[in-house]
């Protein structure tokens, strides 16, 4: 379950929060007009601040501006320019077809101006609803921009008031996902889970991550000027560190449950894993209520458990049992926990003050860790073409528009064409899988809104609680519309039907909205088959973005690891940027999954191939941790010998795994690896007791890295004979 659906978290999760403050702004700006000058001044009033709201998410403060702006001003213009055209059949078709095209194609520009691309189609289809005279048009355009600029005022000084507390609630929300990681990973040590599946499970969560700590980058980094900020960095730096020490867990848990199997052991490492997973949700939950965080959890018990499972296998080996490489990875497995769990301590420390001890890097230049968002007309103009997924999904949805707007026209009954529309808009979107969840979404949401609705207006119709309902129902539309659209659904269905009977109560109006409903799914799910883009035919350019940030995370790896760089911050971008490269192409697999088979290809080898660099990153983490503990008495010049011959040989498959793709790599890395010498085998550190642990996971690192060659090979084979 989503931590936001938890009702003990829930009143202090954003998503709530973001609900309130929508309800707040939208409701107050037309309960005030209303008042004032009537319900038709309120209806432009209001559906020019709903638009603005619907751009109204987190995010820095200059950047929430400008993109609230531009949502102003576009909408307003499309406002003004359909209510125009409104008298005169033809060229209102023409430019209904064209907004849709510019619409759909602001796409381009990324998830976050899908807001934008809704709030200007919705603002398109509203304006059909009536024919005015440019008298009236330019009058319903200047109520509308009046609407909108009072909720962007209202919404900035919202943000402006809570933007510290809005920082809280993200970083809470990445910290929560993490909690959620740990206890995926929790249950690889238990033999009723089947490890494959485990391991495609924590695949999909590490893009959900992935994606929760970005959002947390982009709203802490970007600004941090007064103590209760250094308190959030302190907090975001201490669970990053974490989140990789985290990775450095990963080991053969084959090997664990096949000779560990009669032993507790396994059900002791997954109660601390447990813990530890309840230790992070403990910090979350004290910094979205504002409070420092203080821990409560005792892993004693536990590790005291483990020493004697330890010391009892320890007894087993020495009296002859095959168990010496098990104990060997039981006892790095125990270090590695220990580790985090004094790192949660630190998590814990971090949320009590100001400790004044600001990360190494907080004075160079952040952006290659920040999300860049460039709204430049050149990218839009680029995708004009027909191989272009977002030019086939703008005609997609100009063809979907006008067939439901020429069978509205022919429909029986009095029908509000927009109803219609804004089902086509509201389920059709660039990918299929999305239009399938969205579609039943959308029909599921409205079925029981309805429902709802017919049973308010027949037993419960009195004002009051048909207004309190549809407050209720605001708040709720905006607080599950990022968080579970179905909720959303019902909760807007709800209120758009009881706000058109309080203006002009129909008893057929229920009816009419589920026919409409209907209908405007059935256009929405023809055409996703028109122009259709499927996810098989990006697959070349992923596993090529992949393959290419991952050579250069292992050239920033092992310069690390063997001493090369003064601190870790250029290995932390590229440990970044792959990580945002494996999570496009895991979305991109999912999405695949959910298309008709005919469509599917080589999902096996692609979960594989992300699985296997993943693995990749754990063993990089794995080799940090082991180098770091063992850093007093490092042989520097014998492990830096085969660090360089690992870095070597995974270069090599790399480069050949990238060069099956049609892509040369670049020689500079591999030409300084192979002057560093032979194969790893020959390298041996008597003595030294974290030798065994260093070569056995560059021993792993290297077979990961050529088991990689086989599954990008046999992903480019299946796309091609498609």
């Amino acid at each position: 379950m989503h931590y936001a659906l938890n009702l003990k978290t829930f009143f202090y999760s954003h998503y709530f929060h973001l609900g309130l403050r929508f309800g707040a702004g939208l409701i107050g700006i037309i309960a005030l007009t209303l008042w004032l000058f009537g319900v038709h001044i309120a209806m432009s009033v209001g559906i020019g601040a709903l638009c603005t709201a619907l751009m109204d998410m987190p995010g820095p403060l200059r950047h929430k501006l400008n993109e609230m702006m531009a949502s102003v001003l576009l909408c307003t213009t499309v406002t003004l320019v359909i209510s125009l055209c409104g008298p005169y059949f033809w060229p209102l078709m023409a430019m209904l077809v064209a907004v849709s095209f510019f619409a759909s194609m602001m796409v381009v520009y990324g998830k976050k101006s899908m807001p934008l691309q809704l709030a200007t189609l919705f603002v398109m289809t509203m304006s059909t609803e009536h024919v005015l005279t440019p008298a009236q048009s330019f009058v319903h355009a200047g109520l509308f921009l009046a609407g909108a600029l009072a909720y962007l005022a209202y919404a900035m000084f919202v943000a402006w008031l809570l933007r510290h507390r809005i920082k809280q609630q993200v970083l809470a929300e990445a910290l929560f996902e993490l909690a959620a990681y740990i206890d995926i990973k929790a249950d690889f040590y238990d033999t009723r889970y089947n490890l494959t599946e485990q391991f495609n499970k924590l695949v999909r969560h590490q893009a959900l991550l992935a994606d929760r700590q970005q959002a947390s980058r982009d709203l802490i980094l970007r600004s941090h000027q007064n103590r209760k900020d250094a308190i959030v960095v302190q907090i975001h730096v201490c669970m990053l560190d974490l989140y990789e020490q985290i990775l450095s867990t990963h080991t053969d848990y084959a090997l664990l449950r096949t000779h560990l199997v009669d032993s507790p052991a396994l059900k002791t490492l997954h109660d601390l894993a447990y813990k530890a997973a309840r230790d992070i949700e403990s910090v979350a939950f004290a910094v979205t209520r504002n409070r420092a965080s203080v821990p409560t959890i005792d892993y004693t018990p536990q590790f005291e458990a483990l020493e004697r499972h330890i010391a009892e296998l320890q007894a087993e080996v020495d009296a002859g049992k095959p168990r010496q490489e098990a104990l060997a990875v039981l006892r790095a497995q125990r270090n590695k926990v220990r580790a985090i769990a004094t790192m949660i301590a630190d998590l814990h420390t971090a949320s009590q003050q100001d400790h004044g001890r600001t990360p190494y890097w907080a004075d160079m230049d952040l952006q290659p860790f920040l999300s860049q968002q460039k709204y430049e007309l050149g990218l839009m103009l680029s995708h004009l073409r027909m191989d272009s997924p977002i030019f086939r999904f703008s005609l997609r949805v100009s063809m979907a528009i006008a067939a439901g707007l020429a069978i509205a026209g022919m429909l029986p009954y009095q029908a509000h064409s927009y109803w219609i529309i804004l089902t086509i808009v509201i389920i059709l979107k660039p990918s299929f899988s999305m239009t399938k969840q969205r579609r039943a979404d959308r029909i599921v949401g409205t079925v029981i809104g309805c429902i709802v609705t017919a049973i308010v207006l027949r037993y419960f119709n009195h004002p009051i609680f048909v207004l309190a309902v549809m407050v209720m129902a605001t708040v709720a539309t905006f607080t599950f519309t990022y968080l579970r659209y179905r909720y959303a659904a019902i909760a807007v269905s709800i209120m758009i039907l009881l706000w058109m009977y309080t203006i002009s109560p129909s008893g057929g109006m229920i009816y009419e909205r589920l026919v409409d409903t209907f209908i405007g799914a059935a256009i929405a799910t023809a055409f996703s088959f028109v122009l259709a883009s499927w996810e098989y035919q990006s697959l070349p350019r992923l596993i090529r973005e992949v393959l290419d940030v991952n050579l250069r995370y292992m050239e920033a790896s092992f310069d690390l690891l063997r001493g090369k760089q003064r601190n870790d911050f250029i290995y932390r971008i590229q440990r970044k940027r792959l990580m945002d490269a494996l999570a496009a192409l895991s979305a991109a697999l999912v999405r695949m999954l959910d298309e008709p088979a005919s469509k599917q290809r080589a999902a096996e080898d692609i979960n594989l191939f992300i699985v296997q660099n993943y693995l990749l990153v754990a063993h990089v983490a794995a080799l940090r941790a082991i180098l770091r503990r063992h850093v007093k008495d490092l042989p520097g010049d014998e492990v830096g010998a085969a660090l360089a011959s690992s870095h070597q040989q995974v270069y090599a498959a790399l480069s050949a795994a990238l060069a099956r793709q049609g892509v040369p790599a670049a020689a500079a890395g591999l030409a300084d690896a192979e002057a560093a010498g032979g194969p790893d085998e020959g390298w041996s550190v008597p003595g030294w007791p974290g030798w065994p642990l260093v070569q056995r996971r560059i021993r792993l690192l290297q077979a990961d890295a050529d088991k990689i060659i086989v599954h990008s090979e046999a992903i480019v084979h299946n796309v091609m004979q498609a």
